[in-house]
């Protein structure tokens, strides 16, 4: 803050000091001339010749003549005689006769000889502000130049490259650091091998490949396995976004891409690296400007350098998007990106490996099982599950503990997926009411579909944006869409809406995100995935017609009005079948919604645990405080001994089951 509050007052200064020494020099030079009388030098002697002039002084150095004239009392003007001999001899007849002829008012005057010096003396002043004036000038001019170079590229240098790692040091990053990937890694070493010992792959002709794609989802790592790669070659490391390539004018993308090559040669063996290439490897022909498009002209320089008619041995460019589908055609042909290399996000020992990386460095209490937060935690990438630790370390930080616990990890997931709680916010008993049953339409509608997640927390307490409250299931298993599962989906989704018509008589406007996803699911198994009997296997999405990519702005259907209308029906008939078995199951269970939906409005917030024993049991568990006191009530004491009840039964079952396998 110091440093820029210094740079704007040297900013106030300059700018005020220019426009005073400007002003002073201006002022300055008219001071010295506002005398000076611009005449002839005939009416200058006319003046003595007509005994006009009362007194003067005439410098014999400079010549400056400063005279008075008799009809004005205060004036002195100035005037410098052409040369000081010839203008004495010419005005001496006139000063010498009329003194002689006038005894009581003499024309006095002085000849003074200067200094050698005496010009400079007076052209300092002047000649010292010029050379002021030129230096600040000269001094402005370098600061434009350097902030338009630096800043907005505008000078000489707007084509040149600024890489995140311009000075090409080597990555810190080593495969050891990369977890959740081991296929990746293994066709990465490939590279690291050939940067290594190159020798062995050229005496059998064999081609490195001269880029990888890196594809997969945000999050997963291909950034950092791009780093991994060169710093287990141990070579220099460019790295550069896509971005950084365009800018507003013309010829400036193209002229980075061959200083970024250029670099890169000089440093080879070396890896480039290009983050979110989609920003400039788009399909060409898309644009409004066409084929003068700049970003056009920056892939097409791209294209060239990468394999045209010069040479980039050692060079190896290591590219990572999570749009492929944009990439033009030409930059994924084999002799450009020879390799894609998929990176998915992480299965469950994949998880767990990465989370023993993330959690390195931080204390972690004994009940803490990072096998079995690998489980719970499906779907996370790498960059989700970094996150993950690093909230619950927060969390473990503001309870005062001194080690990260289970139940801070479970915090930090419900944070880190659904958003914070918002305890704060005052509701109406109605609008708790509606939530509560809305919610518990949504675990008990799930609860019995055969196959669908189970409930792990259901809560009335709103979090995130716009939701009054939340279900949130437990994934069992890696989830591969099959039609079984939408379906089911589709029960839980609606499950919401009828606890709002079943116990209220009545819908509001909290069910419309399940709707709208409910409705995306269904269009896209009719339409995508060819999951309707009715309207057959067949796609009629065929998924090139977004308008962003500006291939079609006049995009229309593949397929007729009349298939259209069917296509409508369709959705409409699996949607209504799944509104419908949501019904009857509530309907039939409607005990259980009840039932779900007083104890969200007596707790607020019920985990799965809970959930499960009120389904079996009627009632919430026992807790370990409650069992203890003598005091009990006998309510309690009388379900407690239903549910062992129900244990021993489930037990012997099991058992004598057992049994008759054995026989």
């Amino acid at each position: 803050m110091r440093k820029n509050m210094s740079q704007n007052w040297k900013a106030v200064i300059f700018y005020i000091l220019i426009p005073v020494l400007l002003i002073g020099s201006i002022f300055l030079l008219s001071y010295q001339n506002k005398n000076t009388v611009t005449t002839n030098y005939s009416e200058i002697v006319n003046l003595f010749r007509n005994d006009k002039v009362e007194s003067f002084e005439l410098d014999l150095s400079t010549g400056e003549l400063n005279y008075k004239l008799r009809d004005d009392d205060k004036t002195v003007n100035k005037y410098s005689v052409p040369s000081v001999s010839y203008f004495i001899d010419d005005i001496s007849e006139y000063v010498d006769r009329y003194n002689d002829s006038h005894q009581d008012t003499q024309i006095t005057y002085n000849y003074k000889k200067g200094s050698s010096n005496s010009w400079w003396m007076s052209m300092l002043p002047t000649f010292i502000f010029t050379v002021i004036i030129i230096l600040m000038f000269v001094w402005l001019m370098r600061r434009m130049s350097s902030s338009i170079g630096n800043e907005t590229n505008r000078t000489l240098g707007f084509g040149k490259i600024k890489s995140k790692n311009s000075s090409g040091e080597e990555s810190d990053k080593k495969f050891e650091d990369v977890a959740g990937c081991d296929e990746e890694k293994a066709e990465l070493a490939e590279l690291v091998d050939f940067l290594k010992n190159g020798e062995k792959y050229t005496e059998l002709g064999a081609r490195i490949p001269k880029g990888v794609l890196l594809v997969g989802p945000p999050g997963t790592g291909k950034t950092l396995l791009a780093k991994a790669v060169a710093g287990e070659a141990g070579v220099p490391f460019l790295s550069i976004s896509g971005s950084d390539f365009v800018e507003m004018y013309v010829g400036v993308g193209a002229s980075r891409v061959r200083d970024l090559f250029e670099q890169a040669k000089k440093k080879s063996p070396c890896i480039v690296f290009i983050d979110e290439i989609d920003a400039v490897g788009r399909h060409r022909g898309t644009g409004m400007g066409g084929g003068n498009d700049e970003r056009e002209q920056t892939l097409n320089q791209l294209l060239v350098e990468m394999d045209g008619f010069g040479s980039n041995t050692g060079v190896i460019v290591i590219a990572a998007t999570n749009r492929p589908d944009v990439l033009d055609p030409a930059l994924l042909r084999p002799g450009r990106f020879d390799r894609q290399i998929t990176v998915n996000r992480p299965d469950a020992q994949g998880r767990e490996d990465i989370l023993k990386v993330h959690s390195k460095n931080k204390p972690l209490a004994p009940d803490v099982d990072l096998h079995e937060i690998a489980k719970l935690t499906i779907g996370f990438t790498g960059a989700d599950l970094e996150n993950l630790m690093n909230e619950a370390a927060l969390l473990a930080v503001r309870n005062g503990r001194k080690a990260i616990v289970l139940q801070d990890i479970m915090d930090a997931s419900s944070r880190v997926e659904l958003g914070t709680e918002k305890k704060s916010h005052k509701f109406s008993d109605k609008a708790k009411k509606l939530t509560a049953f809305h919610e518990a339409g949504h675990a008990v509608s799930a609860y019995y579909t055969e196959g669908h997640d189970p409930v792990k927390e259901i809560s009335i307490i709103p979090r995130g944006l716009g939701a009054g409250g939340y279900t949130w299931y437990t994934p069992q298993e890696e989830n591969y869409n099959s039609r079984k599962e939408m379906l089911d989906n589709l029960v839980s989704m609606f499950g919401g809406r009828v606890a709002e018509a079943l116990a209220l008589d009545d819908i509001s406007t909290g069910a419309s995100n399940d709707l709208q996803r409910a409705t995306e699911i269904v269009r896209d198994m009719v339409i995508k995935y060819g999951m309707s009997d009715s309207i057959g296997p067949v796609v009629y999405d065929s998924g090139n017609g977004e308008v962003f990519l500006g291939k079609d702005y006049g995009h229309v259907n593949n397929y007729s009005e009349e298939t259209s209308a069917r296509i409508d029906a369709e959705v409409e008939k699996i949607m209504r079948q799944a509104y419908d078995k949501t019904v009857e199951i509530l309907k039939e269970h409607y005990d259980k919604l009840e039932l779900v939906a007083n104890a969200l409005l007596k707790k607020e917030k019920i985990n799965g645990e809970e959930f499960e024993s009120l389904m079996k049991f009627g009632t919430l568990p026992i807790s370990e405080e409650t069992s203890s006191t003598d005091d009990a009530p006998a309510e309690i004491e009388v379900v407690a001994e239903a549910q062992s009840e129900v244990i021993e039964s489930a037990q012997a079952t099991q058992t004598e089951n057992t049994e008759n396998t054995e026989e």
